[in-house]
C-alpha cells in the first residue's frame, strides 16, 4: 500500500533541449534542472526521451563507445540521487543481451531503479528508429514511492496496447516522454492522441516533450498535463525551455493535477515564424558559429532571412551584404539598405560586375557563336555565392541560404550560387508563406525574439513583383507559374502525393500542372545539394520526402484505376500457400 506521502506527487517536468552526441553537456543541463526541481519540493523530475544522448541519435547510437558513455552519464546521474532530492526519469540508448533499447530509466535513492523501454518505434516521416533499436516488452508501471507509474515512450502513446497493458497492470498515471519534432497543427494532434488514451485507461497523462533543434528538426516543447476527466492540468510554452512545477493529489483511486503552468501557445503561421527562428538559432549555436553572413538582395526572401536571423541571434551577430550587378534595381538598392537600417544590422555593398565580366571574358572564346542564356545567368548568382563564401571563411560566420520551397521545387535556385550556404531557416515554407511571415513580422514578434518591434521588411518588399533580377526587366512569373498557383500545384504534389488528374481536378491548368511535375522531379538532384532547413510542414526536403534523381516514372493523368479483380490472387495480400507434399 502507498504510504500518506504517496497521496501527493510534485512533479518537475524538464522541458530542455539536448544535443546529440554532447553526453556531458546534456548530463549538465538535466542536473541543473534537478537542482531547480529540488527549490520547489519536486519529488521527481523528467526529462525528454532519449536525454542523455540527444534525439534523434542516427547511426551514432550503434557505436559501443556511445553506447557505454551514456550508460557512464545515467549511472552519474543515479549517483547524485543519494542525497535524498528528486529522483529523476531519463531517456537514454540502453543495451541489454545484445539488443539496443530505446529506453526510460528511473533514478533514485543512489541508483537505477528500474528501466523500460519503447515498444512501437516509429519509421515513418522523419521517423527510422527501426533501424537502430530493437523493441521492449509490453511495458508494466514502476513503482515509485508507492505509486504505480506506466512510463510509454512517445510513439507508444499513438495506440492503444502499451497503454492498455499498463493499466492491466495496475498503472494509476502515465508519464509520457517525448522528442516530438515541430511540425505546423502538431500540438493539436498530440493533445488528441494524448486524449484518446485518457478516455481508453481512464488515467491521468503528463506529455513532455523535448524543446531545442537538430539539424532540420525543431523540438517545440508544448508540454501538457491531462486529468482523468480530460481536462487540462497544465499547458507548457512552446519553443521556450523551462522546468515547470506540477503538483498532483490523490482522491480516492484517482490522481488530478491541482497546480501548474498555464501558457498559451502559439499556432499556425505565428509557430511556424517562431520554429524557424529556434531552428537556426540552434543550428548556429551548437555548431558554434559567430554569426551569420546573408545576401540581401532587396527581395522578399532574404529580407524575412534576415529578420529571423536577428530574431534568433541578435543584431551583432548578422551581416547583410548586398550585391550588386547592372540589372539590380535602384528600388532593391533602397528596400535592402531600408531593411537592413530597421533590423540594426551591418550593411556592405560589393558590385560583382568585376568578377561576372572577367568570368564571362574567360569564357568568350569557349562560348563563341552561342547565344547569352541562363548560363550568364547563373554566373551573375555563382559569383555572389562565392563572394559570400569568402565573407564565410574569413570571419567564421555562417552564410544563411534564403530560397524558398517553392523554388526549391522547381528548381529556380542556381547550385554553388545562391544555394551556398550552411542553413536556410525557411526551406519549408512555400513563397505565399513567405509574404505572410514577412507581414507577420512587421506587426509581432515570438516571446524571446532578440530584434527590434514594430516594421522590419519594408513594405515595398511584401508588396512588389518578386524577381531574381539577372536580367533586364525580369520577373519570377516569366519563368514559372503566378506563386498563388504554383503553391497550390505543389501543396497537392508535394505535401499530399495527389493524383495528376485530381489536381486538375481543382480547376489547375492540365499543362501548367505536368510542367511542375517535371520540373519537380528534375531538381531532385538540386535539392539533394542544398542546405539543410527548418522543418515546418508535413514533407519537407530532407528526412520526410525522399525520391530517387534518377527518375523516368511521370503521372499520365490518369483517374484512380482500381486493379482487375479477375487477375488477383484467391489468398489475401500478405499470405502464402502452404507447401505440401
Amino acid at each position: 500500500m502507498p504510504s500518506a506521502a504517496a497521496n501527493r506527487l510534485v512533479i518537475a517536468l524538464a522541458q530542455i533541449p539536448a544535443i546529440v552526441g554532447d553526453i556531458a553537456g546534456n548530463r549538465d543541463r538535466l542536473r541543473k534542472a534537478r537542482a531547480e526541481a529540488a527549490g520547489f519540493g519536486a519529488d521527481i523530475v523528467m526529462a525528454p526521451e532519449l536525454y542523455l544522448s540527444g534525439y534523434p541519435p542516427e547511426d551514432l547510437v550503434l557505436k559501443p563507445a556511445f553506447q557505454e558513455a551514456c550508460r557512464a552519464a545515467v549511472e552519474e546521474l543515479a549517483r547524485d540521487t543519494a542525497d535524498g532530492g528528486p529522483a529523476a526519469l531519463v531517456g537514454l540508448p540502453w543495451v541489454e543481451d545484445g539488443r539496443l533499447y530505446n529506453a526510460m530509466a528511473l533514478l533514485d535513492r543512489g541508483r537505477i531503479e528500474a528501466v523500460r523501454f519503447k515498444v512501437d518505434l516509429p519509421n515513418y516521416g522523419v521517423f527510422d528508429e527501426k533501424r537502430v533499436f530493437a523493441p521492449g516488452p509490453a511495458p508494466g508501471p514502476i513503482v515509485f514511492r508507492g505509486v504505480r507509474v506506466g512510463v510509454p515512450i512517445c510513439e507508444d502513446i499513438w495506440g492503444p496496447d502499451p497503454v492498455e497493458c499498463i493499466l492491466e497492470t495496475g498503472g494509476e498515471i502515465l508519464l509520457v516522454p517525448n522528442a516530438s519534432p515541430y511540425e505546423r497543427d502538431k500540438l493539436a494532434i498530440r493533445q488528441n492522441v494524448a486524449v484518446s488514451r485518457v478516455v481508453e485507461s481512464g488515467l491521468p497523462l503528463i506529455y513532455l516533450n523535448m524543446v531545442g533543434g537538430q539539424d532540420e528538426l525543431v523540438f517545440d516543447g508544448g508540454s501538457f498535463a491531462l486529468n482523468a476527466d480530460r481536462s487540462l492540468g497544465a499547458q507548457l510554452p512552446a519553443f521556450r525551455p523551462m522546468v515547470a512545477k506540477t503538483v498532483w493529489e490523490r482522491s480516492g483511486k484517482s490522481w488530478a493535477c491541482v497546480e501548474g503552468p498555464r501558457a498559451v501557445v502559439e499556432e499556425g503561421d505565428e509557430a511556424d515564424y517562431a520554429a524557424c527562428v529556434l531552428g537556426l538559432r540552434e543550428y548556429v549555436d551548437d555548431n558554434r558559429f559567430p554569426g551569420v553572413v546573408l545576401g540581401l538582395s532587396g527581395g522578399v526572401d532574404s529580407a524575412l532571412c534576415a529578420a529571423m536571423a536577428v530574431d534568433a541571434l541578435g543584431a551583432e551577430r548578422v551581416q547583410a551584404v548586398m550585391l550588386p550587378y547592372r540589372f539590380t534595381s535602384n528600388e532593391s538598392l533602397a528596400d535592402a539598405a531600408g531593411c537592413a537600417k530597421a533590423l540594426g544590422i551591418r550593411y556592405d555593398i560589393v558590385p560583382i560586375a568585376e568578377p561576372v565580366e572577367d568570368v564571362s571574358h574567360a569564357l568568350t572564346r569557349l562560348f563563341a557563336g552561342k547565344p547569352r542564356d541562363i548560363t550568364e545567368e547563373n554566373i551573375q548568382s555563382r559569383a555572389r555565392g562565392l563572394i559570400l563564401m569568402a565573407i564565410s571563411n574569413k570571419t567564421g560566420a555562417m552564410v544563411v541560404t534564403t530560397g524558398n520551397k517553392s523554388e526549391m521545387s522547381v528548381g529556380y535556385a542556381t547550385l554553388y550560387g545562391d544555394m551556398n550556404g550552411g542553413f536556410n531557416p525557411i526551406k519549408d515554407l512555400y513563397k505565399m508563406e513567405v509574404f505572410r511571415l514577412s507581414a507577420l513580422r512587421n506587426r509581432w514578434k515570438p516571446a524571446g525574439a532578440l530584434g527590434p518591434d514594430g516594421e522590419v521588411i519594408p513594405e515595398n518588399i511584401i508588396v512588389k513583383p518578386p524577381s531574381a533580377e539577372l536580367r533586364e526587366n525580369q520577373k519570377d512569373e516569366d519563368s514559372l507559374p503566378p506563386y498563388p498557383v504554383l503553391d497550390g500545384i505543389l501543396h497537392g504534389l508535394v505535401e499530399k502525393e495527389m493524383r495528376i488528374a485530381d489536381i486538375i481536378a481543382e480547376g489547375y491548368d492540365p499543362a501548367t500542372v505536368r510542367k511542375v511535375e517535371r520540373l519537380l522531379y528534375l531538381a531532385e538532384y538540386k535539392r539533394r545539394q542544398s542546405a539543410p532547413g527548418v522543418k515546418v510542414g508535413p514533407k519537407n526536403f530532407g528526412r520526410d520526402r525522399r525520391y530517387p534523381i534518377v527518375n523516368r516514372f511521370r503521372d499520365l493523368g490518369l483517374p484512380a484505376q482500381k486493379p482487375d479483380p479477375s487477375l488477383a490472387p484467391a489468398k489475401s495480400i500478405g499470405t502464402s500457400e502452404r507447401f505440401e507434399e
